[in-house]
């Protein structure tokens, strides 16, 4: 009966695995489906059903961020607007997650295959690059720490999401517009319909947003240092809460550039140095931890931050607890 049977791939070109052995096709194909008459046998790939998992979870927490920064418009400073753009992001991801899973095992088309996969590439770089955003953000609260609430820093703030928005959405239109595999699956990447090329540019240009990030994030903690050795020089006591709580931003920051980098660079590095030839297993062992990011992303950025935690409360249970309520914002407090 597996012999028979007639499948549809997802994630790795016709070709290779139908090269492979029955053992290694079953563990290596991605969302397997029968095209033919109807069987008694309905083919699910674990991992498949692990990513719509977590597209679910990713989209139930990004979910809620959106919603309360939508809902609330004391929340417009240009921190939040990071956030909520972060959030947007990863709530689009988690959606492609599953409109992956449900359209490949429902709706077998090479459009929707071709959209499905725009809307989760464009959607993974929207997010990136709301990371490096809120990186750049963070360093300017510090760097021009007296005019960072004036009108420029707005302006600015609006500038990096037009644009960031902007070649997002350029880079998840490439499959579409034609930038794919379907035709050539010997130019096919890990992931199938993306060229090889295109698989190089993204994972290149993430190597560069970190190391971006990386030197911002050192430079953040220069300034950090030096304003905290300026304080004790001058004994101003009374300024001293006002850097405890910018190093306690900069602590928020080497968590995430830390979880950025374990859950990203794995699928960066392996989308550099493999082809549609390597069984996909190893695809999915990469892409996973990468999903991770946008479900830790709300705990780190949004549901530690006390304004946001001041209106989840509200919605939740009507009141805010008093010492959420004594506490002072910082821009620095991630």
């Amino acid at each position: 009966m597996n012999e028979d049977l007639e499948v549809n791939l997802t994630w790795l070109p016709r070709d290779h695995l139908e090269a492979g052995s029955p053992e290694n096709v079953s563990a290596a194909v991605t969302s397997l489906v029968p095209v033919g008459d109807p069987g008694p046998e309905f083919i699910v790939n674990p991992w498949d059903i692990v990513l719509c998992t977590s597209g679910t979870l990713i989209s139930c927490e990004n979910a809620v961020v959106v919603l309360i920064i939508f809902h609330n418009p004391s929340l417009r400073a240009p921190m939040f607007l990071l956030i909520g753009s972060l959030a947007l992001a990863d709530l689009l991801a988690g959606i492609g997650l599953i409109f992956n899973f449900i359209l490949a095992y429902l709706l077998q088309s090479e459009a929707t295959k071709l959209v499905t996969v725009g809307l989760i590439v464009a959607s993974f770089s929207a997010s990136v690059c709301s990371l490096l955003a809120i990186t750049v953000d963070r360093y300017l609260s510090l760097y021009y720490a007296l005019t960072y609430n004036s009108e420029r820093t707005i302006t600015f703030t609006y500038i990096m999401l037009i644009l960031l928005w902007g070649a997002s959405i350029c880079i998840g239109l490439l499959p579409v517009m034609g930038w794919n595999c379907l035709q050539d699956e010997s130019t096919c990447s890990v992931i199938r319909p993306l060229t090889k090329n295109n698989a190089a540019v993204l994972s290149v240009s993430f190597l560069l947003m970190f190391a971006l990030m990386l030197q911002l994030y050192i430079q953040i903690c220069k300034i950090v240092m030096r304003h905290a050795h300026q304080i004790a020089l001058q004994h101003h006591f009374l300024a001293t809460s006002h850097y405890v709580t910018t190093r306690k931003g900069v602590s928020t920051l080497a968590i995430i550039l830390g979880t950025f980098a374990a859950c990203w660079m794995p699928f960066t590095l392996y989308s550099l140095i493999a082809d549609y030839t390597y069984p996909s297993i190893y695809t999915y062992a990469t892409l996973l931890p990468a999903t991770y990011n946008s479900i830790i992303n709300p705990v780190i950025y949004a549901f530690r931050n006390q304004e946001i935690q001041k209106a989840l409360w509200l919605i939740c249970c009507g009141c805010i607890p008093s010492n959420l309520s004594a506490r002072a914002r910082s821009p620095s407090d991630v």
